[in-house]
């Protein structure tokens, strides 16, 4: 849009008639508002000033309260190529008064102002208390027409006699001095109104800071920062995070900090944060970046980076505990049917993939869990079409069995025949026959131990149906290698939920 000044006698504007931009230093601003709602200082300061543009242009269809938004003043009226600050009402810029078109106006000195300014500050008095064994000369005089320096009066606004006399010799008045009389001068009265006027500064600005404050206190509500959970925030945690409460999210949170490095764009607290709701909630990189308030690269950089992080220092804590604590944590209802025999719960889980094919590829994971619901065990990442036995048989979960082992699986997982290799006592829940009835040799088994099936379906959703990127589908890309490395990066984000994923429930 072509921008023009509306001064008489001034032909500048910001573009031609073709559109190109012309007279690229120069700036055009509109007329200042009468602000009403913001105290009665800068009330009367700003009207002040939108009278003091108007009556500087000077044109018949430009007044106080008819001001059309398209008007404008360009930066060659002002001294320093632009209006002053609105409560600086003692700047030459505080209105403009260059190149105005008419010779009424006299176009403001800024040394003049300089000057002024100076005058209204307070002037200390260095003059030397005097006796008060003689009493001083006072007098009673009409000082409305003459200049009273402020240095004539004492801190109690009285004018001293010696001081009276170097003034009435300047001004050439003559009196005799006839008594004490204490004097109300002009200068009080200045004194007295600047104070007012102080005082609701001071009270503007009061108005202002507790306006600021509690607009950074709505900010932050709004704003993911470090404080975002709060003193109490158990339910915020478990919903973004699926941690139990803030405490666990705080010990993760220290242990990690100081080993991140990169801080330019996000802050640790924010990268783990926005890790955390990637993984267990599953959302889209684009509505994490309008969340953070960041670009989409560095949402998908800070989440595949804190990935590779976190497993690297979490993956060697996804340890098959020995056997004394096995014993020790193991809990009441299975040593109540097992003994101190059962060690671990098997299951697989598979995930999709995103491929634009009627039959999706899956990747299949084996994951050992202790009857306390710490994880203990998980493999690589392999093919939908790997047969279980033959899973089991690969991915090194044999090598941790002893003989006397009792592995836990749920329905139909064909795991006996693996374990016997080991000498590994096998308890699967049992299978229903062809017939549709249990078969006779395993129906006291199954009242034994079917009180625990609730508890081994539990633990294996805790891990599987608390973090939703496990359920697909994932991009394809996740399923590639990583640079240098055998491992994909969907066997990592599969690794750090899994070691999040504690369940303690019995």
């Amino acid at each position: 849009m072509v921008r023009s000044c509306c001064v008489q006698g001034c032909s500048n504007k910001s573009h031609d008639g073709k559109g190109r931009r012309v007279n690229p230093g120069s700036r055009f601003f509109s007329f200042p508002a009468w602000k009403r709602n913001q105290g009665p200082l800068v009330e009367e300061i700003t009207q002040r000033r939108r009278m003091a543009w108007v009556s500087a242009v000077r044109r018949k269809d430009i007044t106080f309260s008819q001001i059309s938004p398209f008007m404008y003043v360009c930066s060659r009226h002002f001294h320093k190529g632009q209006p002053a600050y609105e409560m600086m009402e003692t700047d030459p810029d505080w209105a403009p008064s260059l190149l105005l078109g008419h010779t009424e106006t006299k176009p403001s000195n800024p040394e003049r102002s300089d000057r002024k300014r100076k005058r209204k500050q307070p002037i200390k008095n260095t003059s030397k208390p005097e006796s008060r064994t003689q009493p001083e000369e006072r007098v009673q005089i009409n000082m409305a027409n003459h200049e009273v320096p402020q240095t004539a009066c004492d801190k109690s606004g009285v004018l001293r006699c010696d001081e009276i006399n170097q003034l009435l010799d300047k001004n050439k008045v003559l009196f005799e001095p006839e008594g004490c009389i204490q004097v109300s001068t002009s200068i009080n009265e200045l004194t007295r109104s600047e104070c007012r006027k102080c005082v609701l500064r001071f009270d503007e600005i009061n108005r202002l800071l507790d306006e600021n404050r509690a607009l950074r206190r709505e900010l932050s509500e709004y704003k993911i920062s470090d404080g975002f959970f709060g003193n109490d925030g158990d339910d915020k945690v478990q919903y973004y995070t699926g941690l139990p409460n803030l405490a666990t999210f705080m010990t993760l949170f220290n242990f990690l900090v100081p080993l991140i490095t990169d801080k330019k764009v996000l802050t640790p607290f924010q990268k783990l944060l926005l890790t955390f709701m990637r993984l267990k909630l599953d959302l889209p990189m684009q509505h994490l970046a309008h969340l953070f308030r960041v670009s989409h690269r560095t949402v998908y950089r800070t989440f595949s980076d804190m990935v590779t992080f976190m497993c690297a220092n979490l993956r060697p804590s996804i340890a098959w505990p020995d056997r004394d604590t096995l014993r020790k944590t193991m809990p009441g209802p299975f040593v109540e049917v097992f003994g101190n025999q059962a060690v671990v719960i098997v299951d697989c889980f598979e995930i999709s993939s995103e491929k634009p094919t009627k039959n999706a590829h899956t990747m299949k994971y084996l994951m050992g869990i202790t009857p306390n619901g710490s994880v203990c065990f998980l493999s690589k990442g392999w093919g939908g079409r790997t047969n279980d036995s033959h899973l089991i048989e690969t991915s090194g979960l044999l090598d941790f069995l002893m003989p006397g082992d009792i592995v836990l699986s749920s329905r139909g997982f064909g795991l006996q025949e693996g374990t016997g290799m080991m000498f590994a006592e096998v308890k699967p829940p049992p299978n229903v026959n062809d017939s549709g009835q249990l078969a006779v040799r395993s129906v006291e088994e199954t009242r034994r131990i079917e009180h625990l099936k609730i508890h081994v379906e539990k633990v294996m959703k805790n891990v599987c149906q608390k973090y939703k990127i496990l359920s697909g589908p994932i991009s394809f890309n996740m399923i590639l290698p990583c640079a240098g490395e055998e491992d994909t990066f969907l066997d990592k984000v599969v690794t750090v939920c899994c070691k999040n994923s504690v369940c303690l429930l019995m």
